[in-house]
């Protein structure tokens, strides 16, 4: 099965994707309207263009290669599960874009404790609806001060889902569509 890159300088191409219990596809109407909200919200002062962004449960992927296709300078992918992980190197490979990425196979705590040199604009989250270990994950980018001074968060979370995250980020818009829910904030 496959879904497409919807604009950028990749657009139409194809991004191969698996189906099983433990991931699920970003919908592309959904993604669609988190790009016009970076695309065109006056709360977001960070733009696409040559931004570092850092996918966590990344999947195969289509977050951020979309990210790539409309300009981001780098993308830390970070995946667990086996299959997508092949998923999702096999698509920077297919796209030629594997220069523009940095891949990790490992669960993201693991890759949290790392030392990172470069700030980060944009953090996507999109972990499966049951795990609230992402609140964690938040609280240690923030420890760590992974952020850019210039950034913003993007947590993708099931419509009934109500995570605490107040103390961690500034949420200043949250849009439902379907099932999902997605928060944007950044961290206080």
């Amino acid at each position: 099965m496959t879904i497409r890159i919807i604009s950028g300088y990749l657009k139409g191409k194809k991004i191969n994707y698996i189906r099983n219990s433990s991931t699920r596809p970003l919908k592309d109407s959904v993604k669609e309207n988190i790009f016009n909200i970076l695309m065109h919200s006056n709360n977001i002062k960070t733009r696409l263009n040559k931004s570092k962004v850092f996918d966590l449960y990344s999947g195969v992927g289509s977050f951020g290669i979309e990210c790539i296709s409309r300009g981001a300078e780098k993308v830390t992918f970070v995946e667990q599960n086996n299959l997508a992980f092949k998923a999702l190197r096999e698509n920077l490979l297919n796209l030629s874009i594997i220069d523009k990425t940095t891949i990790y196979y490992d669960k993201i705590e693991k890759v949290l404790e790392k030392k990172f040199v470069q700030k980060f604009n944009i953090f996507f989250l999109d972990p499966p609806f049951q795990d609230c270990k992402f609140i964690n994950n938040l609280i240690l980018i923030k420890k760590k001060n992974l952020f850019a001074s210039n950034h913003f968060v993007i947590i993708h979370r099931e419509k009934g889902k109500i995570d605490n995250l107040s103390k961690i980020i500034n949420i200043f818009d949250i849009k439902e569509y379907g099932r999902s829910k997605i928060i944007f904030g950044n961290f206080n």
